[in-house]
């Protein structure tokens, strides 16, 4: 993969986590799947602690990426009442959790291989 698109997919996951953020996500995980052979290039992960906060990380994140990149999702899965929401950006599966989902499903620990990215 050329450099300048490896860049373009680190500033696309750095963007996705940084709209998160933007409405107080907690616990937010870049995992580079890069070398895995995973779903995607990135997991970003992170967790609410409410359903409408759920909702606003990921309304966030659309408008942000719709906004400031001219990215859509290609894919929406869940809802806040299920406590987990997945965007398809295609470089990165952006799974918004309830932090209590969270705990339970463990995702960091299904892909404890992956390297991570510190999100700033």
């Amino acid at each position: 993969m050329p450099p300048s698109k490896k860049n373009e997919d680190l500033k696309t996951v750095k963007a996705c986590a940084g709209f998160a953020l933007d409405k107080k996500a907690e616990e937010v995980v870049i995992l580079d799947l890069r070398d895995l052979n995973g779903p995607a290039l990135f997991f970003m992960i992170c967790s609410g602690s409410s359903e409408p906060q759920i909702k606003a990380i990921a309304n966030s994140i659309i408008e942000g990426m719709r906004e400031k990149h001219q990215m859509g999702p290609f894919g929406y899965e869940g809802r806040s009442a299920s406590q987990w929401i997945i965007l398809d950006y295609g470089v990165v599966l952006v799974h918004i959790l309830h932090t209590d989902k969270r705990q339970f499903y463990r995702i960091e620990d299904l892909w404890s291989d992956a390297k991570r990215i510190k999100v700033a």
